[in-house]
C-alpha cells in the first residue's frame, strides 16, 4: 500500500493559490496582511487540527487536519465508514473529539457546553441525508420554525421570508402545504436547505445530499450550492461520494482513507495525483455499469 504523497496539512496566513495549499506542519492562521491589519476573509471559517475521534476500539479520525476559507465550498471524499459524517457531526457538536482542536469562526470550540454550541448552531446549519424534517409540519411550516424560534419578526414578515427561501431553492408553492411525506427525496433535501438558511448561517454543512436522488436532482442540488456560494457567499462543507458532483463543487478536496486525511488539494492536484489509492478511487468512479 502506498503512503500519501501530500506533506502535512498547513493551515494558511494568507489565501492559498491553487497549488500551493499545503507543505509543512498545522499553524495558526494569523489572518493578518503585510501592514498588520487584521483580514478575516483569509483565516480558515471551519478548521480541524489535528483531530482524532474513536468509538470503542474502532478509530474513525486519526490526526486529522483541514481548513475551509470563508465563501468556500469543501467537499470530503472517501469510501464509506472512513469519517466524513463523523466530520461534520463534530463540527456542529454532536461528537466532540478526544483529541485535536476545532475551530469556527475564529474561535475553538473543541471544549464548548451545549449552551455555547447553539450560538454556533447559528452561525454553521446541517442538511442531513434524510433532511430531518418535522413530519407532522408542513413544508412552510418546517421553514417557518428557525424564524418564529427567534421571536423577533412578525408572522407576515416570517410568511414572505419563507415563500422567498423556497423560490430560492425551487420548490413551488403548489407544495408550501405539502407534508414531508409528500415530496421526493430530492425535494425533502431543497427544503432542508431552505429551513438551514432560515437561521441565516454563515455556513452550511451538506451530508450526502445526492444519496437516493437521480441525476437530474443531483445536478440541481449542485446548482444550488454554488448559487448560495456566489450569491450569499455562504460557506459550504459537502460529504459525498459522487466525484463529478465534487468536481463541480469544490474549492478544495479532502480524502479520507482509513481515518486518515490521505489527501487534501484542489481536485485538479487529486485528479494529477500519482498516489494509488487515490488513483483506485477515482478509476472506481469512472466505471460505467453495462445499461447504465
Amino acid at each position: 500500500m502506498s503512503t500519501p504523497e501530500k506533506p502535512p496539512i498547513e493551515i494558511p496566513t494568507e489565501t492559498p493559490h491553487h497549488g500551493h495549499d499545503h507543505g509543512g506542519a498545522p499553524g495558526h492562521p494569523s489572518g493578518e496582511s503585510p501592514n498588520g491589519h487584521h483580514d478575516p476573509a483569509k483565516q480558515p471559517y471551519i478548521a480541524f487540527e489535528h483531530v482524532s475521534k474513536a468509538f470503542g476500539s474502532q478509530v474513525v479520525l486519526d490526526d486529522v487536519s483541514f481548513f475551509v476559507l470563508p465563501g468556500e465550498v469543501l467537499c470530503i471524499l472517501g469510501r464509506s465508514g472512513v469519517g466524513k459524517s463523523v466530520s461534520l457531526q463534530n463540527i456542529v457538536g454532536f461528537l466532540k473529539p478526544d483529541a485535536g482542536r476545532i475551530l469556527v469562526a475564529g474561535e475553538d470550540i473543541t471544549g464548548f457546553t451545549d449552551k455555547q454550541m447553539q450560538l454556533i448552531r447559528r452561525k454553521v446549519t446541517m442538511v442531513f441525508q434524510n433532511g430531518a424534517l418535522f413530519d407532522s409540519l408542513t413544508v412552510r411550516e418546517n421553514v417557518a420554525f428557525p424564524l418564529r424560534e427567534r421571536n423577533e419578526l412578525q408572522e407576515d414578515q416570517i410568511m414572505q421570508i419563507v415563500k422567498g427561501l423556497l423560490d430560492m431553492v425551487g420548490v413551488h408553492e403548489d407544495l408550501f402545504d405539502e407534508l414531508p411525506s409528500g415530496l421526493s427525496t430530492g425535494m425533502k433535501r431543497s427544503v432542508a436547505i431552505a429551513r438551514a438558511l432560515a437561521a441565516q448561517p454563515e455556513a452550511i454543512l451538506y451530508d450526502e445530499p445526492t444519496t437516493m436522488v437521480d441525476p437530474l436532482i443531483a445536478r440541481l442540488l449542485g446548482d444550488l450550492i454554488l448559487k448560495l456560494k456566489h450569491q450569499l457567499r455562504l460557506t459550504s462543507i459537502v460529504v459525498t461520494h459522487d466525484m463529478r458532483f465534487a468536481e463541480r463543487l469544490a474549492d478544495r478536496v479532502l480524502f479520507l482513507h482509513q481515518g486518515k486525511a490521505h489527501f487534501f488539494g484542489t481536485m485538479e492536484e487529486m485528479k494529477q495525483s500519482k498516489d494509488e489509492i487515490l488513483q483506485q478511487f477515482l478509476e472506481l468512479d469512472t466505471l460505467v455499469l453495462p445499461g447504465a
